[in-house]
């Protein structure tokens, strides 16, 4: 075993590598010194320019997405970096503490936790190589194991956590649904799957002819539109729902740098023009995801999802995206699980990572950030949309 001493939050701690742990990086790392410690990812540049370059980057590395994060709840991340002797940058790892749910006890979500990052569908840490991923995942299990009943978990967009650090478990986690491009940009989008293809074509023929139309939200006058029509979304589904705090932080860290689009879909009628729907996309790179929606109640049977899930998509495909991320499924909801297939999404497995562990019958993606543990769902469709903005705000403090 070898002990590297390597700097952070502003004091010198140590980074422990068994011999399992280098494998075939062990000449890498006697010829190049790292060091792994703490940054500040709005005022160090080559945070933002190492998850513009990086190919497996997600927008939720992205400082834009972190800075809402933070503003939402004033929380503070701790974003490691790992950095050669020459300051270049080799990897990096967003983390945040949350306080977790006080009903869920001996649950994944329940006490404090160490996460990258809540609130969060995927993070991790993103770097050039296994080693540099060992040292930051290290890292963060040396803070947790110093501070009693604190959790570490993380939600990568794969398996590479996997056996490289003592004590760190991996969880199968919920499926996530992947639509990818392969056709050249500027040509008509096509799907494969002819029966799709129909449905799809009948959807947004009903939706133009039902007098609907998409276009993107230009001022945040339109986000606040949007987002009362999220609010009836959220209820009728029995979601919290997050803050409106939060997507103006989003509205503004990420929409000035082209990160994140809003398609609203609108009903023209004779009396006027409404917002009856409405999709929060970002987008980093060649990837789009799908993020957040609302649609009214009153307006499901004119297809306001089919028209804007379709525009953005064309959209993506003409800008040379190659990725679609429509988002996760929960278990069991079969006809959500459809809905993305229909666009010719496929299943992806996703996976959590945790220290320590625990059995996993406490481990269920039903015990999760998006479930509404304990009320009655007859009672949350009858409250005032301000009172379940208010709960969800409240659930999510502590998420």
């Amino acid at each position: 075993m070898t002990e590297r001493q390597t700097e952070g939050s502003g004091a010198t701690v140590s980074v422990v590598q068994s011999a399992a742990d280098q494998g075939n990086t062990v000449m890498e790392a006697k010829s190049r010194q790292f060091r792994v410690r703490e940054t500040n990812p709005h005022t160090d540049p080559r945070w933002e320019s190492f998850v513009m370059r990086h190919p497996a980057a997600s927008i939720y590395h992205h400082p834009a997405w972190l800075a809402a994060l933070e503003r939402e709840y004033k929380q503070q991340s701790v974003c490691l970096i790992c950095e050669d002797e020459g300051g270049e940058l080799h990897g990096l790892f967003p983390l945040m503490y949350t306080r977790g749910l006080p009903l869920s006890k001996g649950r994944p979500l329940s006490g404090v936790r160490l996460s990258s990052l809540p609130r969060t569908p995927l993070a991790g840490p993103l770097t050039s190589d296994p080693h540099v991923t060992t040292l930051l995942l290290q890292e963060a299990v040396r803070r947790v194991s110093e501070q009693p009943n604190v959790r570490l978990q993380i939600k990568p967009q794969n398996r590479e956590l996997g056996g490289l650090v003592d004590g760190v478990v991996e969880k199968p986690w919920r499926f996530t649904y992947l639509l990818r491009l392969h056709e050249t940009p500027g040509e008509p989008l096509r799907f494969s799957n002819s029966k799709h293809r129909t449905r799809i074509k009948w959807s947004i023929s009903r939706a133009l002819a039902n007098g609907l139309g998409a276009r993107l939200a230009e001022t945040e006058d339109d986000l606040k539109g949007w987002y009362s029509v999220y609010l009836e979304s959220m209820r009728r589904n029995v979601v919290p729902a997050r803050s409106y705090r939060f997507f103006r932080a989003l509205w503004q860290s990420m929409g000035p740098k082209g990160l994140m689009r809003v398609w609203l879909v609108e009903h023209h009628t004779d009396a006027g023009t409404t917002i009856v729907g409405g999709h929060v996309y970002f987008r980093l790179g060649q990837t789009l995801s799908y993020a957040f929606n609302g649609a009214r109640t009153s307006a499901l049977p004119l297809r306001p999802n089919d028209i804007l899930l379709w525009q953005a998509i064309h959209d993506a495909h003409q800008e040379g995206c190659r990725v679609v991320d429509l988002g996760e499924v929960p278990e069991g909801d079969e006809s959500l699980a459809q809905y993305k297939a229909k666009w010719g999404a496929e299943p992806v497995r996703l996976y959590r990572y945790y220290y320590p562990g625990f059995p996993d019958a406490e481990h269920s993606s039903e015990g999760n950030d998006n479930n509404l543990a304990g009320m009655a769902k007859a009672v949350w469709r009858h409250l005032p949309l301000g009172v379940t903005s208010w709960i969800g705000d409240r659930i999510y403090s502590r998420l």
